[in-house]
């Protein structure tokens, strides 16, 4: 095996660590450490102007109940002034508010911002007023450095005193500037200059970008595929490489569609850097522009992650984590703006791990398994490198295993992924791994196995936990309860024997295991190891079949840990306390304690769960619509207002009374180019279609006892680049495709943990 380690001796960069310090953090070339611990932060990213603000904190406990320890979030210029001399920091925009609440929920904060930041807004989230500004934009001209001083000046005054190392961790400069140190370095001046500052000062580093040596701290990403890409390419090299272990960091297609210059590729682990790898946008999930409109699924999502962390990773960052709706009309980018891609007007989900509706996608689930690993085991894999194996010859190998370790002489980990979107994996069969340690080699399994597609897993091999010693088990590691005797809670992988090596000495329920090896089976009844020297520790497997219902409740020292089951979305206080968010009028949370799991006695606080099927009403039916409503660059162009008003078909649907209630949610099932759903002739929730269900809070909508809703047909001409199952049926229809398949609307209960025999649906 190669290691991609970084070599004996830390660098320390003079940033958090002599300037503009928070008591206990520490940054070097290793990784991060808190209090002395090695500590792998997850920021999510949620763009609170785009949240109406009394669903931020819904939102923010969700991110915690993935596991998300930073919020990060775009500071977006373009929605706080978009008339100058006329600051907006009221409502949804009270950025201060923000930082409080994250700040509450017990997690740190990353502003993004900018001055120039994008997220798919317009002008790169310039104001109009400053994009028609004469001014060389994103450069050192005194002129611009000028409209910048007065928007940082107007945002210090809003935060009042907030923005300082103790409550933001971080602040992004600009936004895929690739050729310009000397602007990021005068940014960061100036940004101190007006009462700005952090420990960590970042900026995004794929495309080879330019850095000021030593000033900010880079941070790489990677999505499996995207938006920006023409609409009959097929899936790209860039998006390839990121469902494979290896020591690139950087990704050149991020942001290609918008580069003026070619740069030379940087980004590989090793180099004499003082900061670790690192990322701030792993795809969360992937935005929809008009004329190509991917559609992760959930592995696609997690794949990536989990090969980041194998690969070494000192930060996991996501890019979107929440999902979202502009504030208002006209604030996307678009081919109107000069932008190759056209938005949709409105929505900004994303795909997003928890979508514009609030509801939560099956990624976030995939997700928070890795968090509560990073979170029970980064003290211990923190500033550990990654060591390699032969790696394939290039991103079209898929024959290769995909497998790395990331640990040191003593133990760590073995990552295996077997899983890639658009060209699919076949079992690799036989299995074997040879680990050469100081104290010898480790080989696993006791016999070679074959590894399905969609195997993602995490081994722990030479692990010690509570004074055990674990030779190697091949299941995946999630988190430890503590207690008189710990528990190490692992999940089975689909089709892969559980198997546990432990050194000589040990017992296994009070028995010597033949040649140190037994097989575990994956159910709620936990094993017991024991030492000679009086050590002990508990091992549950949980079912793979079960492993989408993990959660692992912490409280506000993310060290008393609960391990629930339950197919339901669960959040909880500081303190730990659950809520439920049920359909199941007798919903059931599973709890692990004193070796097995009981059901957790709960109470209903809210009106009973409903779901009602609604009915679309037609009215007027759709216009002959054509291929193409033009292009620019090559790429299909969007149909603007005055053609969706001319050629949509439009439904009524007549919403219950109900529709208000905060988790009220209607979902669609549709076909068709665009939609839009309208309140008083208003737009207020829009759509490019791309095969999946689409979601509203009706509540964030306005409306109160009925929703116009507007469908233009897709042509079968059209040359917009569709997700498998779109383009079939599109494919299947000789006319204009366009269908309503069903509209539902639905809420939940909310149950609340209870710690006394109160009857369970007391409302």
């Amino acid at each position: 095996m190669t290691s991609t380690g970084w070599g004996a001796t830390a660098l320390r960069p003079h940033m958090a660590n002599d300037e503009d310090t928070r008591p206990g953090l520490e940054l070097s070339s290793h990784g991060l450490r808190r209090d002395g611990i090695p500590w792998i932060p997850v920021s999510g990213e949620i763009h609170y102007t785009r949240v109406p603000r009394e669903r931020w904190a819904d939102r923010v406990a969700q991110m915690r109940a993935g596991g998300i320890s930073v919020v990060a979030c775009y500071v977006p210029w373009l929605h706080h002034v978009p008339e100058q001399g006329r600051p907006r920091f009221d409502d949804r925009y009270d950025v201060a508010a923000f930082v409080d609440l994250v700040r509450t929920e017990g997690l740190d904060v990353v502003l993004r911002m900018g001055p120039w930041a994008h997220g798919e807004m317009r002008n790169g989230g310039y104001p109009d007023w400053v994009q028609r500004a004469p001014v060389a934009h994103r450069s050192n001209d005194p002129a611009y450095l000028a409209l910048v001083r007065e928007w940082w000046m107007q945002l210090a005054g809003a935060l009042d005193g907030r923005c300082e190392p103790n409550t933001v961790l971080g602040i992004q400069l600009e936004n895929e500037l690739y050729d310009a140190p000397e602007h990021i370095a005068r940014l960061k001046d100036l940004a101190r200059e007006c009462g700005l500052s952090a420990p960590f000062w970042t900026a995004t580093a794929w495309g080879g970008a330019q850095l000021p040596d030593g000033e900010v701290f880079p941070l790489y990403g990677g999505y499996g595929d995207g938006f920006w890409v023409d609409p009959g390419e097929p899936w790209d090299a860039t998006f390839r490489q990121h469902y494979f272990f290896s020591d690139i960091w950087d990704d050149p297609g991020i942001g290609a569609d918008l580069r003026t210059t070619s740069l030379t590729t940087a980004g590989q682990a090793g180099a004499a850097s003082p900061f670790p790898p690192a990322t701030c946008e792993l795809g969360g999930g992937m935005a929809t522009a008009y004329h190509r409109r991917p559609l992760p699924a959930p592995a696609d999502v997690a794949a990536i992650a989990h090969c980041k962390i194998g690969n070494g990773s000192a930060w996991q960052g996501y890019y979107m984590y929440v999902g979202g709706t502009n504030p208002a009309p006209a604030m996307q980018e678009s081919h109107e703006t000069g932008y190759p891609n056209d938005m949709p007007v409105l929505s900004y989900d994303f795909h997003a791990p928890i979508d514009e509706s609030g509801r939560l996608a099956p990624s976030h689930a995939e997700l928070r398994r890795q968090h509560a690993f990073l979170q029970a085991f980064g003290a211990r894999l923190g500033d550990l490198p990654s060591h390699l194996p032969d790696l394939p010859a290039d991103v079209t190998d898929a024959t290769t295993l995909r497998w790395a370790f990331r640990g040191d002489g003593d133990g760590g980990f073995l990552f295996i992924s077997w899983h890639q979107p658009h060209v699919p994996l076949d079992t690799y069969e036989g299995a074997a791994f040879d680990i050469a340690f100081d104290a010898g080699t480790r080989s696993l399994p006791s016999r070679p196995v074959d590894i399905p597609p969609g195997t993602m897993a995490r081994w722990p091999v030479g692990l010690t936990v509570g004074g055990v010693p674990i030779e190697w088990l091949t299941a995946t590691a999630v988190t430890v309860l503590a207690g008189d005797v710990p528990t190490l809670v692992v999940t089975e992988d689909a089709g892969i024997p559980v198997e546990l090596a432990v050194p000589a000495g040990t017992s296994v329920d009070g028995v010597a295991p033949h040649d140190g090896l037994v097989g575990l089976r994956p159910d709620s009844a936990p094993v017991r190891l024991a030492t000679a020297a009086g050590d002990a520790l508990d091992v549950v497997v949980i079912p793979a079949a079960r492993a989408q219902e993990l959660w692992i409740v912490t409280d506000a020292s993310s060290t008393a840990r609960r391990v629930l089951l339950s197919a339901d979305e669960l959040t909880w206080t500081t303190d730990g306390a659950v809520t439920l968010k049920s359909a199941s009028p007798e919903p059931i949370v599973e709890e692990y304690a004193d070796g097995g799991f009981r059901s957790l006695p709960l109470v209903r606080t809210s009106a009973p769960a409903q779901s009602e099927a609604l009915d679309a009403r037609p009215g007027r039916e759709a216009g002959a619509v054509p291929a193409e409503y033009g292009s620019f660059e090559g790429r299909p162009s969007a149909p603007d207002d005055a053609t969706i008003t001319k050629l949509a078909a439009e439904y009524e649907l007549p919403l219950p009374h109900w529709a208000g209630d905060p988790d009220a949610v209607l979902e669609i099932g549709w076909a068709g180019d665009v939609g839009r759903f309208l309140v008083d002739d208003a737009p207020v929730a829009d759509r490019f279609w791309d095969g999946s269900s689409w979601r509203v809070a009706t509540a964030d909508l306005g409306a109160t006892e009925s929703l116009r809703l507007q469908i233009v047909p897709l042509s079968p001409a059209s040359r917009v680049h569709l997700p498998d199952d779109a383009a079939r049926r599109l494919a299947a229809s000789a006319t204009p495709l366009m269908s309503v398949d069903r509209v539902v609307l639905s809420r939940r209960a909310t149950w609340l943990e209870s710690s006394g025999p109160e009857e369970r649906g007391s409302l």
